[in-house]
């Protein structure tokens, strides 16, 4: 198929684009400022001096005056180190000779240098969407790729992403926990749960929450599971954490049904409770004392699934056969998905965000997440999309016929004393989000 110059690889809607960045871990934070209303100051980088002559008056033309051209990555590097403040935005060519695109980018990610990126070259699609995960993750802001020649709307709703550079956001300081502090976390029930909504797809309506843990720590406050679970999971201490999260969980869902709402509820386990040979008798009894299995939902992350055994695919099907929802949670993140699919007995396909989130305007990922919603169907099981950023996305999903979806468009994790308000608010959404 022949490529236009509006083909746009992996372009965030422009009202998202900062939580695309800070999800990723992209750079310093960028956030919508009243100079944002000023044009950035342009940098082209190409070997071609008759396209960097084409697209240096065409940016003038689109109202970016600040626009200076280099023609070659040598010659870049030498004018951003006289002077770093003399380019916002580099529209960069991948392919130049000596030094390439590529060298010419990380070699700048090194640098004091920083500042957002457009990928320009002639090269396929996957080509480009590799390079944009080869670059991520560092100093620079990678607001996508384009590819040549650029048009005048496709590059405009691109540099329309930009946002200026404002102080870098502190990261979050790495904590060291012991045996003893996981411990006394348990038995003094320091954890504390946030629910994040699931809706229906085709309706809008709240059908589902996933409880979330969190550690009020005495000294550090509120701690995030990235902080915590694979310590627990090291030093012996995940039984009694998921224990606790999921009778706690089937408590609050029990105070939902008794105010009318009929709600699934989500939890995750780790593979190393599975593979506790008492497993499903522990949470058969969790449930008999909680109204049921019933709107319960287990969620594993497919890349643990990988260490299943005998006794964890025994749990896992005495658990359906007592009435539990399985999830496979992740789903496309790990290495032996269909195998898992063909031997466990899941009811819920869950998709990794990674192939939601922006999924509307990338021709790489998309695929990906309408063959797995494909898989779901077909396998007659529910699937829900994780990582819902953007009305794009959600209206993705509606035009695939996911069944539930779940992420910050939707709502954010919240404790439960909250839920009543964003409830609220969600229904005075619905009528713009679920119209024809």
């Amino acid at each position: 198929m022949k490529r236009t110059s509006t083909d746009v690889l992996a372009l965030p809607p422009a009202e998202t684009l900062p939580a695309y960045q800070q999800a990723r871990g992209e750079g310093a934070q960028r956030k919508s400022t009243p100079e944002q209303a000023r044009p950035p100051r342009i940098l082209l980088v190409d070997d071609d001096s008759c396209m960097l002559g084409i697209q240096s008056r065409m940016l003038r033309s689109m109202g970016y005056p600040e626009t200076t051209a280099a023609g070659s990555a040598s010659d870049a590097l030498l004018q951003l180190e006289h002077d770093p403040h003399s380019a916002e935005v580099i529209v960069c060519d991948l392919n130049m000779p000596d030094m390439d695109g590529i060298e010419f980018l990380q070699t700048l990610n090194a640098s004091p240098f920083r500042g957002s990126v457009i990928l320009l070259s002639g090269n396929s699609r996957r080509i480009l969407h590799s390079v944009q995960k080869l670059l991520g993750g560092g100093q620079l802001v990678i607001l996508g790729a384009l590819t040549k020649p650029a048009g005048r709307d496709a590059l405009r709703a691109m540099l329309e992403c930009w946002r200026p550079l404002t102080a870098p956001r502190p990261t979050a300081p790495k904590f060291v926990f012991t045996a003893d502090d996981l411990r006394v976390a348990n038995r003094e029930r320091q954890w504390v749960l946030h629910y994040q909504p699931q809706v229906d797809v085709r309706s809008g309506a709240l059908v589902g929450m996933e409880a979330l843990v969190r550690w009020n720590h005495p000294e550090h406050g509120l701690v995030y599971p990235d902080q915590f679970i694979a310590a627990t999971e090291e030093r012996g201490a995940i039984d009694d954490l998921t224990d606790w999260v999921v009778q706690d969980a089937l408590q609050q869902r029990a105070r939902w049904h008794a105010q009318g709402l009929k709600l699934q509820m989500s939890v995750n386990v780790s593979m190393q409770s599975i593979c506790a040979p008492d497993f499903w008798r522990r949470f058969c009894a969790f449930a008999s004392k909680a109204g049921g299995p019933q709107n319960l939902t287990l969620e594993v992350t497919e890349s643990r699934i990988m260490t299943s055994s005998r006794v964890s695919l025994e749990n896992f099907v005495r658990l359906r056969l007592q009435g539990f929802t399985l999830s496979i949670d992740d789903f496309g993140t790990g290495h032996s998905s269909l195998t898992q699919l063909c031997d466990i007995p899941f009811d819920e396909l869950k998709v990794d965000r990674s192939f939601v989130d922006g999924a509307s305007n990338d021709q790489i990922i998309r695929p990906i997440l309408e063959g797995s919603l494909g898989i779901a169907k077909r396998m007659g099981m529910t699937s829900v999309a994780e990582g819902v950023e953007s009305r794009g996305d959600w209206q993705l999903l509606r035009d695939l016929d996911c069944d539930r979806a779940q992420g910050y468009f939707i709502g954010r994790p919240m404790r439960v004393e909250a839920v009543e308000e964003w409830l609220t608010v969600w229904q005075g959404r619905l009528a713009h989000l679920v119209e024809g």
